[in-house]
Formats: C-alpha cells, structure tokens, sequence
C-alpha cells in the first residue's frame, strides 16, 4: 500500500496556538447552547447537564483523532482528505462532502429556528416571519460575498462567551431560583433515565459541531505538530466549561416545564431582571445565532460548488457570476433547502439530524485513522495517539448516533 503524502502548503502559516483555540471556541461556542438547552432538559429532565458531558466525551475521543490525521495531513480538505487517505476511496470524499454540507444546511436551520426565537422576545413578531427574515438576510450577505476576518470572528466569539458568563453569573445571583437543586442534577442508575440522559446527548453534541472545522485550516498553523492537539484540547475544555456551568445554571433557575418547551431558553434566566437587561441579553443571543447561521450556509454552499466543480454534481451548482464572485446557485438551493427545513420541523428533529450525520462522519474518521495506523507508517514527525483512542471513537460514536433510536 502506498502512503500518501501531504502537498506543499500554499497558505502562509500565521496561526499561533491562542489564536487557533480563539477560532476553535469561535466555531465551537455560540449557537448550540444558546438555543438547545431547552430541548435537552425536554430529554432528559434535571440531568440535562450530565448529557453536556456524555457530548464532551465522545467529542474529546474523536477530537484526538482528529489531533493526529491533522498533523499527519496538515491540508485545508480536513475530513475529505482524511478518508480518502484511510480507505483510498476517490467516491468515499464526495459522500463525506455531502454529508458535512448536508449537516450545515440542517445546522443552519436549526440555529435559524433559535434566533427568530430570540427575536421574538426583542420585537414581538411571529417566529415564522422572523425565521424566514434570517434564512433570507443571511442568504444575501452570502451571496453578495463576506470577508469574515479572524478580527471579526473574535469580536463575535468574545461577545457570545461574555453572553454565557453574564447568564451564568446573573443566575447565580437569584435569590429565589425555581428550579432544582445540583444535588437532583445526579443521575441514578435507572435504565429509563440514562436512556433520557443518552438521547439528550444526542442534542447536547449539537453544542459541539464545530470543534471538527479547525482541521480545516491546519495549513494556515505554525508549527502544525504541536500547536493543532493543543488548541483542539484547549477548546474542547474551555466549552466544556461554559456549557457545563450553563446548563447548570439554567436548570437551577428555570422550572423545567418552562425551560422544556423554549426555543430560547437562556432569556429564561432574566425573568425577574429590568427590562434593559433582558433586551440587551436578547440582542447578544441574536448576534451568536445569526452568525452561526451564515457560517453553516457560506460552509454548504462552498462545499456543494466544489463538489459541482469537479462534475460529482450539476454543473450549473458551479455558476460564479463576474458581479458578486460567489457560488450564487449552490448559495440559493442551500437558502431555499433551509426555508424548508425551518418551516416543517421542530428545533430539537433538526439538531438531532445534524448531531447524527455528524456522529457518522466522526465514525468514518475513525476508522480511517485505524487503517492508516495498520500500515507502514510515515517517516515524517506528527502527533501520536494510541490505536485504543479511534477504536473507542469508532464506539462512542455509533453509540451515540444509535441513541436517537432508542
């Protein structure tokens, strides 16, 4: 079997380990906790917070994988790149494509669903309307072309983790919470809770999606080797944090039959706060969700144009007009596909479906670093994890992924 090595990079590498952890936290942290924590307590009751954890757990197995195949293959088609390097598959990259596509369209709509929910709170108009307002605001900044500087993204990542410690130290303030108290936040050992407990994971790793994206700029790091496992971890730590004191948070506050049924549970916190602070709490929770949705789209369409230009799909997917220098067609069908999903399933169907097609692509990385760990290795230095981690990747995943049957 040959190996296959990395090309020569073309990108100039600028980002220092802070700075790739700021970017990971940034594509990490916003969207999915400010809208899901509801729709895990719908699941899984006072132990929603457990569920944080059973996420962060199969993420971190997966995130180290992700460590080495980053390191050995330091280049910007991440998970593409990856599978076809293990199973030397050309076909197996265009499924994963579409799958990663697939899941920022589903992931867009979801958050879509979240901010229009925010919104609402803010301007008091139907979530329908302001959810169709988003998906199609947000479609013509991604047509028109956005430039999202680091600076940029920072500034929005900041605001969104300033957003978490506001709600966390607010609710911890109140002096009469309605909710549970952290000792009924500890689960027994009923089968019939840990299956609620299971299938809130499920929803709690949508809060995850993103970690997966700082692959795909390996070729934009200093010194890939040691800088890419320690900003993986870093972030998969510092957001396990946040949502773990989030989620708490809110269960201690929030009555769960309230807390269950909101599409934006955060504002929850704030129920006997002035209301200049439950404005101002809102339009922090629009800024996280809204980015998060042009994120995904700008990510799907670009995926689905570079399918299209190498004829896996319609070519006419490809078109880039002179004007606007952007996949306009591969950019509407991702907006009008979104419309669609927003209006005809609830929040929690549409993460779910994210966290599985994800979960499956997570599984398939896996094994791809289990092949190419069964063959003669590279001479070239990368970072190393023992053949139990992917395998226990590989486990955790599918595990996971089956929890959304149960």
């Amino acid at each position: 079997m040959h190996t296959v090595d990395p090309p020569s990079p073309k990108l100039r590498r600028s980002l220092t380990t802070p700075l790739l952890t700021l970017y990971g936290l940034g594509v990490t942290v916003g969207a999915g906790i400010y809208v899901l924590v509801g729709a895990t307590a719908e699941a899984a009751g006072p132990y929603a917070a457990v569920s944080f954890l059973v996420a962060a757990l199969v993420v971190s197995l997966t995130a180290l994988s992700y460590a080495e195949l980053a390191t050995r293959y330091p280049v910007s088609a991440g998970e593409a790149a990856y599978v076809e390097a293990g199973f030397q598959r050309d076909w197996m990259a265009v499924l994963i494509g579409l799958a990663v596509a697939a899941s920022g369209i589903i992931s867009a709509s979801a958050v879509a669903i979240g901010a229009a929910s925010y919104l609402h709170t803010l301007t008091g108009l139907g979530t329908a309307l302001l959810t169709i307002g988003v998906v199609s605001v947000m479609g013509l900044i991604a047509i028109w072309g956005i430039t999202q500087s680091v600076f940029v993204a920072a500034v929005i990542t900041v605001i969104e983790i300033a957003g978490l410690l506001f709600v966390i130290g607010w609710g911890m303030s109140v002096q009469e919470p309605q909710g549970h108290e952290i000792s009924e936040m500890i689960p027994g050992l009923e089968l019939s809770t840990w299956r609620g407990v299971m299938a809130a994971s499920l929803l709690a790793f949508f809060a995850f999606v993103g970690f997966e994206d700082m692959a795909n700029v390996a070729e934009e790091v200093k010194d890939p080797t040691h800088t890419i496992p320690k900003a993986i971890l870093l972030t998969l730590v510092l957001a396990t944090g946040l949502y773990l004191a989030t989620s708490i948070t809110v269960l201690l506050v929030v009555p769960i039959d309230t807390l269950s049924t909101s599409a934006a549970p955060l504002t929850l916190v704030f129920f006997d706060a002035p209301e200049v602070i439950k404005q101002g709490f809102a339009a922090v929770a629009v800024v996280a969700t809204v980015n998060g949705v042009l994120i995904q789209m700008i990510m799907a369409s670009r995926v689905i144009y570079g399918l299209a230009d190498r004829d896996h799909l319609p070519k006419i997917l490809a078109t880039v007009p002179q004007v606007t220098q952007t996949p306009v067609v591969a950019t509407l069908l991702v907006v009008a596909i979104i419309l669609l999903l927003t209006q005809t399933l609830p929040i929690g169907i549409l993460a779910e479906r994210t966290s599985q097609i994800v979960l499956g692509v997570f599984v398939l990385v896996n094994i791809s670093l289990i092949l190419l760990k069964s063959r003669p290795g590279t001479t070239r230095e990368h970072f190393r994890v023992p053949l139990v981690v992917p395998i226990l990747g590989v486990l955790t995943s599918a595990l996971l992924f089956g929890a959304g049957f149960l």
